[in-house]
């Protein structure tokens, strides 16, 4: 059985709040339900299925989440052994604006053989986020790296 697509992942922040808001605010998720664990949680969404799920890490990282979850890293920063993650994404122009209007930097990248334009963020925490989009929303854009010119 392949892998089919991400399912979610776990983000450990120093500032729950804010990387929910970040989130949210810029990308548009979602807040929505989650299990009734025993320590603080926030599950993300994006068309109704949760995706990134936020709990405190570090030294804010309770017993229970500990026992629950294990944790290999105390980080709060960075991407640890998690280089980005990765979404599909429509809408370039809009994301484009949107990023722009909330003063978020980013850097864009063409892949041809797969027919991706992609953008390069990095959200509060220094975790890198790659949103993918299909080359065809990029028709008056030049990125400033593509894949062919690194062969």
């Amino acid at each position: 059985m392949p892998l089919s697509r991400l399912d979610h992942f776990l983000l450990q922040p120093a500032d729950i709040e804010a990387t929910k808001d970040w989130y949210v605010n810029v990308l548009g998720f979602e807040l929505g339900p989650h299990p009734k664990f025993p320590f603080p949680v926030y599950w993300l969404y994006l068309e109704g299925k949760d995706v990134l799920h936020l709990s405190p890490g570090g030294a804010a990282a309770s017993a229970n989440r500990l026992v629950y979850l294990g944790q290999e890293s105390r980080d709060t920063v960075g991407s640890g052994v998690i280089d980005h993650v990765a979404f599909r994404a429509s809408g370039l122009a809009e994301m484009i604006a949107r990023l722009q209007a909330s003063g978020v930097s980013f850097r864009e990248r063409r892949v041809d053989d797969q027919s991706l334009y992609q953008l390069f963020l990095i959200d509060p925490n220094g975790v890198k986020v790659e949103l993918n989009f299909d080359a065809s929303e990029a028709a008056n854009r030049r990125a400033t790296v593509t894949a062919a010119d690194l062969a």
